[in-house]
């Protein structure tokens, strides 16, 4: 669930409130936003927030605040019930961002650190969480950006969150190309995906099973196949129309990911391709590959 939330409006002061499940990584996003300009300030009583945030944006710094099942006087209703009260402060422009995360994904995280759930102090850490789940399902559902951190790292997130909560950015549309392999799954947090399946599997020539699309061999065998020049032109064309409008429509991060069979050969020289194309034409972009070196023939 995304709502696009313009932020670089210099009159009103960027308010983030930051929630989520214990372990999506709400510390990791606050420590992003404040190194990107914001004031970070993690688990405020609901009781003090309103007295941090001056009436004027003149005397005002971004800023972005945690709030989850730990906070003092919590309470799903409550959250919602504040934030929406500072929108309708002409001087601030709140959103709200929740990190969502699979829960085998949770479990191995706390495992692994050995830290305690917070709602499992008596109970299963798998108890633990869905009570969690359950606590925090009305804020999900009213949240303006959702990000699953299921499969993330902190690099990954910082990409997503400078994307969405840049302040020196201007009226502008950051690109996130990726190439993926089906076999393992569709990047979370997808805007658009491409299936290019449909273009001849260079993985069957054993001259070309050892590389990979950012060959140039791969490529001219890619471009050989007969439907490989209509489908990047009618690509183009069709991103040639939908860029302008998102951005237009305020939308600042947009992730177009492009998939085939390993992940190896066709859906990295289409990414290639294309990051190369947003480039030229101008618009910010960033690639990356997930899957490439996940297998070895």
């Amino acid at each position: 669930m995304t709502k696009e939330i313009a932020i670089s409006d210099k009159k009103r002061t960027p308010i983030i409130f930051v929630s989520g499940l214990s372990g999506a990584g709400k510390s990791s996003a606050l420590k992003v936003l404040e190194d990107i300009g914001y004031e970070a300030v993690d688990n405020l009583p609901l009781s003090l927030v309103e007295r941090i945030i001056p009436r004027s944006p003149l005397k005002s710094v971004p800023l972005a605040l945690g709030i989850d099942s730990r906070t003092r006087d919590f309470s799903a209703e409550k959250v919602v019930h504040l934030i929406k009260k500072l929108r309708r402060r002409s001087s601030l422009i709140s959103s709200f961002l929740f990190l969502d995360c699979d829960d085998y994904v949770l479990i191995r995280r706390f495992e692994e650190t050995r830290r305690r759930h917070p709602m499992a102090i008596d109970r299963s850490v798998t108890d633990g969480i869905y009570f969690e789940r359950e606590l925090l399902k009305e804020l999900r559902q009213y949240a303006d950006i959702c990000i699953d951190t299921s499969e993330f790292n902190i690099g990954a997130l910082k990409r997503l969150l400078s994307g969405h909560f840049g302040l020196t950015k201007g009226a502008s549309l950051s690109i996130f190309v990726i190439s993926f392999s089906f076999k393992i799954g569709i990047p979370r947090n997808s805007d658009i995906v491409l299936d290019v399946r449909f273009l001849s599997n260079p993985y069957y020539n054993r001259t070309l099973r050892k590389l990979n699309g950012r060959d140039e061999q791969v490529r001219k065998f890619l471009e050989n196949d007969e439907g490989y020049k209509s489908f990047v032109s009618s690509l183009k064309e069709l991103l040639e129309i939908l860029l302008p409008r998102y951005r237009d429509e305020g939308k600042s991060y947009l992730t177009i990911a492009l998939g085939c069979s390993g992940g190896r050969h066709r859906s990295v020289a289409i990414a290639e391709f294309l990051a190369d194309w947003l480039e030229t034409s101008g618009w910010p972009r960033s690639l990356e590959h997930r899957d490439l070196e996940k297998f070895n023939s």
